[in-house]
């Protein structure tokens, strides 16, 4: 028998399975961990973090499972969209934490490239947008206010590419990760763009000469690493890529028109599509699989569950105590309580923007509201908020997305820690119109990196890989009545940006 190891790096933790060619998971790890606020609106993480994380994750798997090291054939590293990439030197010493996708530092560095930049153009290449989201702002804030580390930087690395050298001493990129930089990357010609590079003043050698499409190998596991992690030295570590896009392919997306939402931290929704519209507001980079032909499009919410977990630690420290009395689920027991709010929250609507917003709105001093309190609201009406707010972001997402998808299926698949609530399943399908589809499997990325590895190495045929290893079963189906009155609350919540826009940015600079 013969397995592969897939690894995702994800922004508060990180996963690793031990897989057959079945897709049968033989063992598995986890590892947690914070990231580093040091201001407002930032969010940056130091590198060893993950590196620690990969190993104890992988060497876990193997001291569990019992499995003999020649016996994996492949490891395949899944990781957060990692921003700005690690500023590492000639030697390939991290200088500075990554700034993570999370982060809205870059704010200034937007308006230059507004300012300075042929925007046209910049969307023609690259087919994204402009916003502090993006790495390639990030990059240009490091190289205004940390001078002296852009001075010696010689890469910038994305997570996952700088976890492969670790193992396998070879520099490289996947094309999802190149990509999802935005600005820099020319989406046509799968390569960096040397024009927008000069454009936007970064140096063209900071950007690893190799890149790679995600199934392929970077190098052969070093024999330190090796002995480190229970493996066979030499075995072959592959490039990788974003875990949006890994999530999606664990989905079974594999075709144009196939699409998903990933709700944990943040909210990603996607499609594949062969060509791209940045003017449609959305994100777009190859794809993990057939990433010479595909792009992987998407747009989210940069909190999501993140919105979940700040309302439940600030405000439901009564659900939290009774956790902790009866063993069960705090989140569960908001559950119960919401079920019994109508839908809409008898007017009450949230919008998410607690670090600024991503698409379709683009706008790093977004800020988070409830509108329509009044005395008769509960804090359980304020939790259906959420839950609905970040519903109405994913329609948000899916109404930009379909101006440039040509078709779309008729159901919704969607991954993440939201899918372990019945009741924001049924709100999604309400809201989105669409029955939802959830994983009978709970791990996601992970498995994804897993089902490209063994792609790689032979265990799964094509035809293997496009059917892909999950199960998936119907969660939610749209209902009439919901339906309607989730119409109605959306028209309004469309309109509560534009109207609040002004204040929120005169909070910002107050």
């Amino acid at each position: 028998m013969h397995y592969v190891i897939g690894v995702d790096i994800g922004t508060q933790s990180t996963k690793a399975l031990l897989v057959d060619g079945e897709g049968r998971i033989i063992a598995q790890h986890s590892q947690g961990y914070r990231v580093d606020t040091p201001k407002v609106r930032w969010a940056e993480q130091w590198p060893q973090v993950w590196l620690d994380a990969v190993e104890s994750c992988v060497n876990h798997c193997m001291a569990k499972s019992g499995v003999h090291k020649e016996a994996v054939k492949a490891l395949c590293i899944s990781s957060l969209y990692g921003g700005s990439g690690i500023a590492v030197d000639a030697a390939i010493k991290p200088l500075h934490p990554c700034l993570i996708w999370m982060d809205r530092r870059a704010g200034e560095q937007v308006a230059w490239v507004r300012e300075h930049v042929d925007l046209e153009r910049l969307f023609a290449i690259t087919g994204n947008s402009v916003d502090s989201y993006y790495g390639f702002t990030k990059m240009l804030w490091l190289k205004q206010h940390q001078p002296q580390v852009w001075a010696n930087t010689r890469y910038l690395l994305p997570p996952n590419s700088y976890i492969n050298y670790c193992l396998t001493g070879e520099v490289a990129v996947d094309h999802s990760s190149a990509g999802n930089i935005g600005g820099i990357y020319d989406v046509a010609a799968r390569g960096w763009s040397a024009e927008m590079l000069a454009a936007l003043d970064i140096p063209l050698a900071m950007m690893p000469e190799r890149l790679l499409y995600s199934g392929e190998a970077v190098g052969g596991l070093l024999p330190e690493w090796a002995q480190r992690l229970g493996l066979a030295a030499g075995m072959p570590v592959l490039a990788g890529g974003v875990d949006a896009a890994m999530a999606t392919l664990a989905a079974g997306v594999t075709r144009p028109g196939n699409h998903v939402a990933m709700i944990g931290t943040s909210m990603c929704w996607g499609y594949l599509n062969q060509q791209v519209d940045a003017r449609h507001g959305l994100v777009s980079m190859p794809h993990v699989y057939n990433g010479q032909q595909d792009l992987y499009i998407f747009g989210g919410a940069i909190t999501a569950g993140a919105s979940v977990s700040w309302f439940r630690e600030q405000f439901c420290q009564a659900e939290e105590q009774q956790a902790k009395d009866t063993g069960q689920d705090s989140l569960w027991l908001l559950e119960q309580s919401a079920r019994k709010i109508p839908a809409g929250s008898e007017g009450l609507l949230f919008l998410p923007y607690l670090m600024g917003e991503r698409s379709p709105v683009w706008d790093d001093q977004a800020s988070g509201s409830f509108v329509g309190l009044n005395l008769y609201h509960s804090r359980i009406h304020l939790y259906r908020a959420v839950l609905e707010g970040v519903s109405f972001a994913l329609r948000h997402n899916i109404e930009a997305g379909m101006r440039g998808a040509h078709s779309l299926d008729p159901r919704l698949i969607v991954v993440g820690g939201a899918s372990h609530s019945d009741l924001w399943m049924q709100i999604i399908a309400d809201v989105t119109r669409y029955p939802v589809y959830t994983i009978v499997q709970e791990v996601e990325a992970a498995l994804g990196a897993a089902l490209l590895a063994a792609h790689t190495v032979g265990l799964v045929d094509t035809a293997q890989m496009e059917k892909g290893w999950v199960q998936l079963e119907l969660r939610a189906e749209p209902g009439a009545e919901n339906v309607q009155a989730y119409d109605r609350a959306f028209a309004d919540y469309l309109k509560l940006y534009p109207a609040l826009k002004p204040v929120m940015h005169s909070l910002q600079t107050s």
